[in-house]
């Protein structure tokens, strides 16, 4: 038998790992990018599982945050330059290809942002182009004192366009411009300093405090959460005048809500609320 065809008769381990972690109220999903060959780059099939496993997440009343980490020397190096290139020999030389799967990313990245739950990264090592997206998509992120962060795409000719959507969102405009004109990597201490990041732990440590962080935010009331995490990337995009008027109809909205009053009661009544999660 060739190696080829031992290749192909091997089983080949799952790209996507994903993790059910018991907490005090539910359970936090640990989804593991599992590619580190290929440093965890972003192909078609490892968008399409991260997509699929969200879409589960969504309705699963059970889990109540995730944690998306990596295995291997990189957290993801983006998209998977050489899936891409192997299609430059298409009739367009690639042009639907490639504008499928942007648009598959930015999905998927979209629908972390959608979703009714709290997402934490997990940052081990150097994440890179549309890694450095997946980080600045999640609504929060621990990085190991190792990792990295880079937009490096100007390197190569091509700019870090879709990246440039979240890590445009998370700094500042110079910072951004920066990160994206230059391709140059920034430490971790760096990302936390101008906001890419919540904080910078151990090299080793960065999964464990991610769950720990993911944990405190699933002792709260998942009603709550959900609305909160809507109304904060909402009210992002507005005027000054129309995030106050936004918020005010949130706040009103849940002060109905049963965990808001049980919370307020349980606030002033000194003891801990029994959240129903509506």
């Amino acid at each position: 038998m060739t190696a080829q065809a031992a290749r192909a008769t091997t089983p080949q381990p799952p790209i996507l790992l994903r993790e059910t972690l018991s907490s005090a109220l539910g359970s936090i999903a640990v989804l593991t990018l599992n590619r580190p060959a290929s440093r965890n780059s972003l192909s078609e099939a490892m968008i399409g599982e991260l997509h699929a496993a969200l879409d589960d997440i969504r309705d699963d009343e059970s889990v109540r945050a995730v944690v998306i980490a990596a295995n291997g020397p990189a957290f993801s190096a983006g998209h998977d330059m050489k899936e891409l290139t192997a299609r430059r020999g298409d009739g367009d030389h690639g042009r639907a290809y490639f504008a499928q799967m942007m648009n598959a990313c930015s999905a998927m990245m979209q629908a972390i942002v959608h979703l009714p739950k709290p997402v934490v990264a997990a940052v081990q090592a150097i994440a890179t182009a549309a890694g450095c997206q997946l980080v600045a998509s999640c609504d929060l992120a621990i990085a190991s004192e190792a990792a990295s962060f880079a937009t490096p795409g100007v390197d190569i000719g091509l700019f870090c366009s879709t990246p440039m959507v979240a890590l445009s969102r998370n700094v500042p405009r110079k910072q951004a411009m920066e990160m994206l004109l230059t391709g140059e990597p920034i430490a971790a201490a760096t990302a936390r300093d101008i906001g890419l990041i919540n904080r910078v732990v151990v090299a080793g440590t960065e999964r464990d405090a991610a769950i720990e962080l993911a944990q405190k935010v699933a002792l709260k009331s998942a009603y709550t959460v959900k609305l909160g995490k809507a109304a904060f990337y909402r009210q992002a995009e507005m005027s000054l005048s129309d995030a106050y008027r936004y918020a005010a109809e949130v706040m009103t909205e849940n002060m109905m809500a049963r965990d808001a009053e049980e919370g307020i009661g349980a606030f002033i009544e000194k003891r801990e609320p029994k959240w129903q999660d509506r």
